[in-house]
């Protein structure tokens, strides 16, 4: 249907081109709320009659049959002011989806795009905020692709940050056995981590000589080539692991695991220092509170003039360079304009289906693909990061590479809380405090916070349960089958279907609900749309494997049009493509969750209002056996866009 409508939008403005001789503004059509008003409404008359001198009305009417004449519209209307509505031809429509449901707009060809994702600080087991960023950066790459666009996927590892720091304090000060046995006595190493994190960060408060350890610590993690260095490594990278395993319960991957530490010893801030000091971005300060350190002076720039602090330091007083520094450095290499490149190896956790990279500061290896370079870049990181990451931006366009700074996104989120009940089914002790508030928020140096797999075996152990009260003679393997498929499905469909700019109170009860948007929910309605194809077969009608035969002859055989109700279901699987191109230009996948939720909807008027197998005559029921199939297929690609899997029952 996207394809359709650009056409029809095409021949509009040469129809103006040809009736009036100016080239008109964007040719946009929009959706009518009722399928009784067009299935496409043009407002581009309102915009010429300023342009013409003319009014609305009297320029829809001239240009109404030209539009009709198109290939696809079975006739037009002048409405309102001045609209043009456009009635579709809907068997013709119907022919296109059934042969390629679902599928993506055309979009001109652009290069590659990098989008990095997830990025957890290597110091402790993973949480349930880290998982609405993998998910919204997971589904952005998705998307994508589905748009037929090359995609490299980064997972940042900041391994020589001030949490990293604060681990090795906690190994190498307090009465804590080596990480290699910890490894051994505990099956999650990444939770025994969480615990000596806040720990330490607790003793900080007792112990302040062992807060000054913390300086030193990170001192010789960025220098390396020292036992400290080699502690935060060995640390780094056994956590590193369990949240690669921890995404991978989710259907979330990556391509490349750029390092800090190799930004650090293949000079890439060296490098991008050097630039930033040869066009006078930044400067050295030798009096007030940043004596002693390069930072970059902001208070000339629009853009920071809510900023009190207009001085951002890039190198400290003490030689070590801030987070902001060394993504600026990195961001450079994402584009391409650093001038020099990673080394990479294959890491531990690399399958043959799905290839995955490190950095390295060694040799490497001779065979990796080309990373960086990229002609567009999103960076999921939290809305809390907006300031650092304006500062990124402007660091490229101080350099002189304004496009790429234009090209370069902040994919900005807000962040994840618990409501109250939920945090007492998980046990956690509330205080007065807590209890006044409308969300318990997290905090990793508290301790504070829901573990991302002790979530997900929750959730499993939830999804099991409503499972067996509908099918208590389910076998236990398909019902941990069943489970684990429905309880991912819902997770990403709650974390999802939040505009990002909101922030989302976890409560089980609303994730695992089959009531309301809700991903089991949307997973229902895909299971009864293959019921229904189930018992049309057993009926003797045709199966699964024979409705691309009947999709084909129905292609070619005259039909009626099909009524409103049934149209309204085709024209909402139609939209797809429309959707998700949209969603990835506004940075807002929650559109994605929301077509599907209305999609659902719409199927479950249409399964109400029309039956499929006691239809009136054999030419409506197979319009209505393509239709449900229709519907399914587009619903299959929708939801893996997702990352949701249907399962086979619920």
């Amino acid at each position: 249907m996207s394809r359709l409508q650009q056409e029809i939008e095409k021949g509009l403005a040469a129809a103006i081109v040809r009736r009036f001789g100016i080239q008109p503004p964007a040719v946009d059509a929009s959706l009518p709320p009722d399928t009784t008003l067009g299935d496409l409404a043009f407002p581009i008359c309102l915009q010429l009659a300023r342009i013409l001198k003319k009014s609305p009305r009297e320029i829809a009417g001239a240009l109404k049959e030209d539009v009709a004449a198109l290939p696809g519209v079975t006739r037009v209307e002048v409405a309102g002011a001045g609209y043009l509505n456009v009635f579709l031809d809907r068997v013709v429509v119907l022919r296109s989806l059934l042969a390629d449901p679902g599928g993506p707009p055309a979009l001109a060809d652009e290069g590659k795009i990098i989008v990095e994702h997830t990025n957890i600080n290597p110091n402790k087991a993973a949480h349930i905020g880290h998982l609405r960023n993998a998910i919204l950066g997971d589904t952005l790459v998705r998307a994508l692709r589905y748009l037929g666009r090359q995609v490299e996927v980064q997972n940042y590892i900041d391994d020589t940050g001030v949490q990293v720091a604060d681990l090795v304090v906690g190994f190498e000060n307090l009465d804590v056995p080596a990480p290699a046995v910890v490894a051994r006595e505990h099956e999650h190493f990444d939770s025994f981590c969480w615990d000596l994190y806040a720990r330490v960060t607790a003793l900080y408060k007792e112990q302040p000589e062992l807060k000054a350890r913390r300086g030193e610590v990170l001192h010789r993690m960025e220098e390396g080539g020292n036992a400290t260095a080699d502690l935060a490594t060995d640390l780094a990278a056994r956590i590193v692991r369990h949240h690669l395993a921890t995404m991978a319960r989710l259907d979330i991957g990556y391509d490349l695991l750029p390092r800090e530490s190799d930004i650090l010893r293949l000079k890439f801030w060296a490098r991008a220092f050097k630039l930033l000091r040869a066009r006078g971005a930044v400067q050295r300060i030798d009096t007030g509170k940043n004596a002693g350190c390069w930072v970059m002076d902001l208070a000339d720039d629009p853009e920071f003039a809510d900023i009190a602090d207009t001085q951002k330091v890039l190198v400290r007083s003490n030689g070590t360079v801030t987070y902001t520094g060394k993504d600026i450095a990195y961001q450079l290499w994402k584009f391409g304009l650093l001038g020099c490149d990673f080394r990479y190896r294959r890491h531990e956790d690399d399958s043959p289906g799905r290839p995955l990279w490190v950095t390295t500061s060694d040799r490497g290896e001779n065979h990796a693909p080309s990373f960086g370079a990229g002609h567009r870049v999103y960076n999921v990181i939290d809305s809390r990061q907006a300031y650092p990451q304006k500062v990124v931006t402007k660091g490229l366009a101080s350099l002189g590479f304004t496009a790429e700074a234009g090209r370069s996104h902040h994919f900005a989120y807000e962040m994840v809380a618990l409501t109250l009940d939920c945090a007492k089914e998980l046990g956690m002790d509330l205080t007065d405090e807590d209890r006044a508030r409308p969300y318990l928020e997290m905090s990793g140096r508290r301790g504070l916070g829901v573990k991302a797999d002790d979530l997900m075996d929750l959730l499993v152990e939830r999804a099991a349960s409503e499972v067996l009260k509908r099918h208590p003679e389910m076998d236990r393997k398909e019902l941990d089958g069943i489970a684990r498929t429905l309880a991912v499905g819902a997770l990403r469909y709650f974390m999802l279907r939040f505009t990002r700019n909101r922030v989302i109170a976890f409560d089980f009860d609303e994730v695992l609900s089959f009531e309301g948007e809700t991903g089991p929910y949307a997973l229902y309605s895909v299971v009864r749309a293959t019921n229904i194809l189930r018992k049309v077969a057993e009926s003797g009608g045709p199966r699964l494997s024979d409705l691309p035969a009947l999709a084909e002859q129905w292609l070619t055989t005259e039909t009626p049009q099909p009524p409103a109700g049934e149209w309204t279901l085709a024209r909402e699987c139609g939209r797809l493509g429309d959707v998700v191109a949209e969603s990835v230009e506004k940075c807002e996948m929650a559109g994605i969750a929301r077509h599907v939720f209305t999609l659902a909807q719409t199927f479950s008027t249409f399964y109400h209002r029309f039956p499929v197998l006691t239809a009136a005559d054999e030419t409506t029921r197979q319009r209505r056996i393509l239709l449900v199939d229709l519907f399914r297929r587009t619903m299959l690609r929708a939801l893996d866009l997702m990352g949701v899997q249907v399962p086979a029952r619920m």
